[in-house]
């Protein structure tokens, strides 16, 4: 499933492709471990690795969603019955969702906020990684990353945050395009335009 594509090409390109979009096959362990190794591949300075990965595979996927769904309906006792199977399959869209979490804390000499800017690079470099290996991916983040109660539930230790969930399987759709903002309305120049 692999397609030979210029960096630049495939930048021009990109396109998410929506989780509940994705289905089999997923990587294997061995080509989630090589995207992985690409993703980490991000600026870091002070070279402190503020992120780590989790990665949910297999029938533990449909066990985590379901603890997900019982946690959304005890917030809100009145989700109708379309919101109820989403709760229930938010780990369960894709083959496999991996979390990037963000160990950000305070360093004497890296501040807090370029190491969360690392977690998001390594998000990014994830989804490109995902992408290199033939497989779409879509990069999530949704109520359960915010919701300290259900860490414990993902596997995420106190005082860490979420950056992302990206899901990472095979297009069931061909990606289509979404409105870009016109440079002009996001570009500021300073020092001339030539």
């Amino acid at each position: 499933m692999k397609t030979e594509i210029n960096l630049r090409d495939y930048l021009a390109t990109r396109r998410s492709i929506p989780a509940f979009q994705m289905g089999e096959p997923g990587p294997d362990k061995s080509t989630v471990e090589a995207m992985l190794t690409l993703a980490s591949r991000v600026p870091d300075h002070g070279k402190l690795a503020p992120w780590r990965f989790i990665v949910y595979r297999g029938d533990e996927r449909a066990r985590i969603s379901a603890a997900l769904a019982k946690m959304a309906l005890a917030a809100k006792p009145d989700l109708s019955d379309e919101m109820i199977k989403v709760e229930n399959t938010r780990l369960t869209r894709a083959p496999v969702v991996v979390a990037v979490v963000s160990t950000a804390a305070p360093h004497f000499k890296v501040p807090e906020w370029e190491q969360i800017m690392s977690a998001g690079a390594v998000c990014l470099n994830l989804v490109m990684a995902a992408n290199a290996h033939g497989f779409s991916s879509n990069w999530l983040t949704e109520w359960y990353a915010f919701d300290e109660k259900a860490y414990a539930l993902l596997g995420i230790a106190p005082g860490e945050k979420v950056a992302g969930f990206i899901h990472i399987g095979t297009a069931q759709v061909p990606p289509t395009e979404r409105p870009r903002p016109a440079l002009s309305d996001i570009v500021t120049w300073v020092g001339g335009q030539d």
